[in-house]
């Protein structure tokens, strides 16, 4: 598996990423939304940078196939007659992001945040059984 460094951060991207699901009909303009997952001891915590976007006009839901889907609509900007732009850089429109989910968590217990446009889902893990063992005598 390759991995290239980052020349925006000190972190590493993973080039095959098994986990992200490509959409077809994703637009490249705001549905490309960044969001880093990172897995902790007691869950998968994923971080979208969402500015601008309000936590009603977003989405997150769990589907079958524990098929985690971030989406939303960031509004176009009110044009006045008057308004003379000269650029425009930020991106509007729908975006979808889906993510499949390992086997060991919880996906009644998920939850989502937004603060300061950032919206942050913690998927908590299920504590992982480890098998019974029972000793068997042995005669003779």
């Amino acid at each position: 598996m390759s991995v290239i460094p980052s020349f925006f951060s000190g972190r590493r991207n993973n080039m095959f990423d098994f986990g992200a699901l490509s959409v077809p009909g994703e637009t490249a303009s705001f549905a490309n939304t960044r969001i880093d997952w990172k897995e902790t001891p007691e869950a998968h915590v994923f971080k979208a940078d969402l500015p601008g976007v309000k936590k009603e006009e977003v989405k997150v839901e769990v589907e079958e196939g524990r098929i985690l889907q971030i989406s939303g609509d960031r509004s176009v900007e009110k044009e006045e007659k008057n308004d003379k732009w000269h650029r425009v850089e930020r991106s509007s429109g729908q975006f979808m992001r889906r993510f499949r989910l390992p086997e060991n968590v919880k996906v009644e217990e998920v939850k989502a945040a937004m603060e300061n446009g950032v919206l942050t889902v913690t998927v908590p893990k299920a504590e992982v059984k480890k098998p019974d063992v029972k000793a068997i005598d042995i005669s003779g």
